[in-house]
């Protein structure tokens, strides 16, 4: 066998890497659609997607990879995914979606999960759930019971985006712990399905798919999908994890103390503890990590800003019509450490955990119309970015997280030379970037799964180092100050 193959599940694209094992290089990428995925807002606060349209922009994207290289599909060892968190997908009898995905940043289901959380008692969820069942896969799931009955009547499984991925490449139903946990749908201390939330929401647990590890056998590549994919029958899917579990995986984020970045869709810190730990107010959520065991028992702590990629994506259309992400990232580098007085708060993507499911949508604050210019807004965006997430990870220092060194990967807003120094700047932390992402990574874990990599290390060959950015003496007091501004603003 000469490749793995890794596929990310996101809501702007989908991502597909074609791995050489002998190297653990990327031999080919691609992604799908060109512009990014619609999500629908039929109301305020909702956010849905087709899973069919996951589907088909996957398929997009194998045709790009076999357009690059030449390779036989019997080459190909293993499949691994990695998949947008917290969606709800409803299947029928025949594994067809019932109604279009409720994904990761729709906040319609916050009172329902806050009604249980109150029902079943604070302590007792932390306790067992280490979160409030606030916005997650449970609690969508409750609302598609109250308010589609005729909907919830045909469900025959309900899933993740990534476990409908596996369902179009396998024809099984299936998830995982990790996946569980993400959802709500698992007690920590008790080893087991929710079956507490469940009983609360009046909900079977039938519904719920049968668990597979997370590394090994998860089911083989159909007569069908093989055809479709132009690869060969038979093939494992050994792998699959939400994105930001697997973006720490991807970046070799395995053991406690370790803290894994991104700047994508959602803005995130996740950091991985030996310790069953959770935020009393449920604004950064426990879940169960890729790497964790028994034996030696891993667990990730992840803090989720929703309006990161959105607001960075507002700011090109409204003042860069025409210009790309780059020139962008060069006019606002001109402007000074804070912009001249102008703040940017970007909570305008839904309700926001770190807020305790506040949607006090996003501002701008400061603005002088004789002093700024677009080049001060985009400014203000990244450096607000930063400064939510550097929130996030005070809360995260509470529950006994240490930041040091913080490893990203080298893309979207860690591209940015603002973005990442004022990561730096403000977190008193090096920020290494790697020449990896969410495809790659699910590639790499496919690979363990499967056993052409002994152990985690091995996998990690052909990793690189692209930069290392640390914390400027001259700027660090500075970016500090403007951010200890925009907390007390908050």
């Amino acid at each position: 066998m000469k490749y793995l193959l890794g596929f990310d599940i996101g809501s702007s694209s989908v991502k597909a890497a074609l791995l050489e094992i002998a190297t653990g290089k990327s031999v080919a990428a691609a992604f799908s659609p060109a512009v990014e995925m619609a999500i629908a807002a039929p109301r305020p606060g909702f956010a849905e997607q087709d899973p069919e349209q996951w589907w088909t922009e996957l398929i997009h994207a194998v045709q790009q990879l076999h357009q690059q290289v030449s390779f036989d599909g019997k080459e190909v060892a293993a499949i691994g995914i990695s998949y947008q968190m917290h969606g709800l997908v409803c299947v029928d009898k025949d594994l067809k979606p019932l109604r279009p995905s409720i994904i990761w940043c729709d906040s319609r289901a916050v009172e329902i999960g806050n009604k249980a959380m109150n029902a079943l008692g604070e302590k007792f969820c932390l306790q067992n759930f280490l979160n409030s069942p606030g916005n997650f896969t449970a609690s969508k799931l409750k609302w598609v019971k109250d308010n589609e009955p005729a909907v919830y009547e045909k469900i025959y499984k309900v899933m993740l985006p990534g476990d409908y991925i596996a369902l179009k490449l396998t024809g099984e139903p299936a998830t995982t712990v990790s996946g569980l946990s993400e959802g709500i749908l698992w007690n920590f201390p008790q080893k087991r399905v929710a079956t507490e939330l469940l009983r609360q929401y009046g909900i079977d647990e039938s519904l719920l798919s049968p668990v597979v590890p997370t590394f090994g056998e998860q089911g083989r590549l159909s007569a069908a999908a093989a055809e479709i994919l132009q690869l060969a029958a038979g093939i494992l899917v050994c792998y699959r994890a939400g994105d930001q579990p697997n973006n720490a995986y991807s970046l070799n984020v395995l053991q406690p103390g370790e803290i894994a970045a991104t700047g994508g869709t959602s803005g995130v810190v996740y950091g991985v503890t030996d310790k069953v730990s959770f935020d009393p107010k449920s604004r950064v959520n426990t879940f169960v990590h890729v790497s964790h065991t028994e034996e030696k028992p891993r667990y990730g702590i992840l803090l989720c800003i929703n309006g990161t990629g959105i607001l960075n994506s507002w700011v090109r259309k409204n003042f860069y019509q025409g210009a790309s992400y780059q020139d962008m990232n060069k006019e606002a580098a001109t402007i000074a450490v804070g912009a001249d007085g102008l703040l940017f708060y970007p909570f305008g993507n839904g309700a926001e955990r770190v807020l305790e499911n506040r949607d006090p949508g996003a501002r701008l604050q400061g603005l002088q119309f004789n002093t700024h210019h677009r080049a001060h807004v985009a400014r203000a965006a990244q450096e607000g970015i930063v400064f939510s997430l550097c929130y996030g990870t005070e809360i995260m220092g509470q529950m006994g997280m240490r930041m040091q060194t913080v490893r990203a990967g080298y893309a979207n807003m860690f591209l940015s030379d603002i973005f990442a120094k004022t990561f730096a700047n403000t977190t008193g932390c090096a920020i290494e970037l790697y020449n990896t992402d969410g495809a790659l990574g699910a590639a790499r874990a496919a690979g363990v799964g499967v056993g052409v990599f002994s152990d985690f290390a091995t996998c990690f060959t052909g990793m690189e180092l692209v930069k290392l950015i640390e914390p400027d003496k001259e700027l660090t007091q500075q970016t500090r100050d403007v951010y200890e501004r925009w907390k007390r603003n908050l």
